[in-house]
């Protein structure tokens, strides 16, 4: 008996404290920022979202995110877990289908990240083929040339070695498009 609570200890002692403690230790040393939320902060300092936590976008001069079975909430993840058969699932990518060639009525073609929401319901990230679908219609709100916010799109469209197509952080992409415009405000008005 004495024997199994000696090991029970020494187990407690190691996978319990001193495990957690080296891993959080390793993590703050090499990977700080994401272990620390992989938070987005303006110039001001100020934190407005976090990298891995998509966000709902509706107005024109943003691009918008894909759909998201939870509405992006952290607390509660997860897909719709709906079949492709479902008749409730059809319809919402339907209606989805609808609204998204309105506001980009130049799209025959529907990226597929523009019905399906991601298996988290938490997806951050549009293809980058989503992504130039919406510029015309982003570049018209903000009265920029399509050429600008192409560009933009180009430079932050990310890959990385698990996937194919590059893709976008929709939250940094509407921050950067912010900045820019802000940018050429300003030297407009000298």
């Amino acid at each position: 008996m004495l024997t199994a609570l000696r090991f029970a200890t020494l187990i407690l002692l190691l996978g319990g404290i001193l495990y957690p403690l080296a891993m959080t230790g390793l993590g703050q040393i090499f990977f700080s920022s994401q272990a620390n939320g992989s938070f987005i902060k303006l110039s001001t300092g100020k934190i407005v979202a976090s990298r891995l936590i998509g966000q709902v976008f509706t107005r024109p001069e943003y691009f918008h995110s894909r759909p998201s079975a939870n509405a992006y909430d952290a607390a509660n993840s997860g897909g719709s877990n709906l079949a492709p058969t479902s008749r409730k699932l059809i319809e919402r990518m339907k209606r989805d289908a609808v609204l998204y060639r309105k506001e980009n009525p130049q799209q025959t073609a529907l990226p597929i990240d523009a019905l399906t929401a991601s298996a988290s319901g938490l997806d951050p990230h549009i293809s980058l083929a989503n992504a130039l679908v919406q510029v015309p219609r982003v570049a018209a709100a903000r009265k920029l040339s399509p050429g600008i916010v192409k560009s933009l799109v180009g430079q932050l469209a990310e890959n990385n070695f698990l996937t194919e197509s590059p893709y976008i952080n929709v939250l940094e992409l509407n921050l950067a498009l912010d900045q820019l415009q802000g940018k050429m405000q300003l030297a407009k008005a000298k």
